[in-house]
């Protein structure tokens, strides 16, 4: 491939990006990148465990950013999510044992999270539409199974929680053990709700979304008690994806429910 060739190669791949994201999606993550930007130098993070905080900055600064991206695609029904999700628990994977912190998410991370992005992106392989490849079938959730699931995140919650509280070492991030244990029932509450959301998105649910609504709340009240600032941009981007993320899959549902009765 000569280099006219390539530049031309270059510049198609550029216009098909450009053009697979709506000018709403493109403000978006502008927005949400500025504000990160900016609250990472109104509010960097403090020295924590021996470590800089702007390291632990940087960090949160990489998993807002492209986490935010990876619930876009999502939103859009591309599968390539997934795999990029999978740079997200890295990170996140890392900064845990930096802090010293949330360990039922950490475990939840490294051995549910990662496979799951991985064997997410073949599932929804399977499931590409007829109409335009890009986009992946997508589905609503029955009455039962979402009983089901208030049912199992309440057992766990308790559960693991106890055992995350009674058992996690020490840390200087939190100001008192009353603290620290409040944050470890609402991370064993986060961690399977995470599973619970990543099951759903597997199997192509629109209920993730509502999962996710409440994943968002819990996660923010952790966010403020530890003092994560930062991390509150990846909430703000959340809930407006969320929401953003919920109307097209519901128009999608309803469009091809509609096709289907003709």
């Amino acid at each position: 491939m000569n280099e006219t060739q390539l530049n031309t190669e270059k510049a198609s791949v550029f216009v098909r990006l450009k053009n697979y994201f709506s000018t709403y999606e493109k403000w978006w993550m502008l927005s949400m990148l500025l504000l990160t930007v900016a609250l990472a130098i109104i509010l960097p993070e403090d020295d924590a465990n021996g470590v800089s905080g702007w390291v632990i900055t940087l960090l949160y600064v990489f998993d807002v950013l492209i986490g935010l991206l990876c619930e876009l695609l999502f939103s859009k029904q591309n599968r390539w999510a997934f795999l990029i999700y999978n740079a997200v628990e890295v990170i996140e994977i890392v900064t845990m044992i930096i802090l010293r912190v949330r360990f039922a998410s950490l475990a939840v991370a490294m051995f549910y999270w990662i496979p799951a992005h991985t064997l997410g992106f073949f599932q929804w392989n399977r499931f590409k539409d007829k109409r335009d490849k890009n986009v992946t079938v997508v589905r609503r959730l029955k009455t039962w199974q979402t009983v089901l699931i208030f049912v199992l995140t309440a057992v766990w919650t308790l559960g693991i929680g106890y055992l995350v509280a009674k058992y996690s070492p020490d840390t200087d991030f939190y100001s008192s053990d009353k603290i620290l244990v409040i944050v470890a029932y609402l991370d064993a509450c986060l961690s399977i709700m995470s599973i619970i959301d990543g099951i759903l998105m597997f199997f192509r649910s629109r209920e993730s979304w509502w999962t996710w609504y409440l994943y968002i709340f819990i996660e923010t009240v952790v966010n403020i008690i530890s003092h994560q600032w930062i991390l509150l941009v990846y909430k703000i981007g959340y809930l407006t994806n969320t929401t953003y993320g919920l109307i097209k899959w519901s128009k999608y549902i309803n469009e091809n429910e509609s096709v289907e009765m003709k």
